[in-house]
C-alpha cells in the first residue's frame, strides 16, 4: 500500500487541510509524491521569471495548491500518465466533496484542449 513519504509530508505543511485529505485518499492505493506546496512571494517570483508560472496571485502563497506527481516520477513527456493522475485526484475529491481545479482544465469544462497553459502537476482548491 503506497503511503507519503517524509519529504511529501514536509511538502504539505500548511497546505489548506481539504486539499491534504484529497491526496491523502489517493495515495491509499495510488503512490503519488507532492513536488511543492506553500510558497513564498519570492519563490513565486523565481518560477514567473523561468516562465513556470504565470501569476503572482498563485494559490501555493495561500496554501490552497500543490503540484505532484505519479510516483515514481513518471516519463515527463506522457501527458496521460498526468491525465490519469488528475482522474484520481478528481475523483477523491469529489467523493470528499472538495471542490478543486486541475492545472490541465483550468476553466473546468473536461477538455485538456482548450488550457493557454497547460500546469499537469497542479491542483487548488477552487473556492468560487
Amino acid at each position: 500500500m503506497p503511503k507519503f513519504g517524509q519529504r511529501s509530508m514536509r511538502r504539505l505543511k500548511g497546505v489548506d487541510a481539504r486539499l491534504v485529505s484529497v491526496l491523502k485518499g489517493v495515495v491509499k492505493d495510488y503512490d503519488i509524491t507532492i513536488l511543492e506546496g506553500m510558497r513564498t512571494k519570492d519563490r513565486q517570483k523565481e518560477l514567473m521569471a523561468k516562465g513556470a508560472s504565470k501569476t503572482m496571485k498563485s494559490k501555493h502563497i495561500e496554501g490552497k495548491a500543490v503540484d505532484c506527481a505519479p510516483y515514481p516520477l513518471p516519463n515527463w513527456e506522457d501527458v496521460n500518465e498526468f491525465i490519469f493522475m488528475a482522474g484520481r485526484i478528481c475523483q477523491e475529491a469529489d467523493r470528499l466533496g472538495v471542490p478543486i481545479r486541475w492545472g490541465g482544465d483550468w476553466d473546468r469544462d473536461d477538455r485538456t484542449s482548450d488550457n493557454k497553459f497547460n500546469d499537469y502537476v497542479h491542483f487548488e482548491v477552487y473556492d468560487k
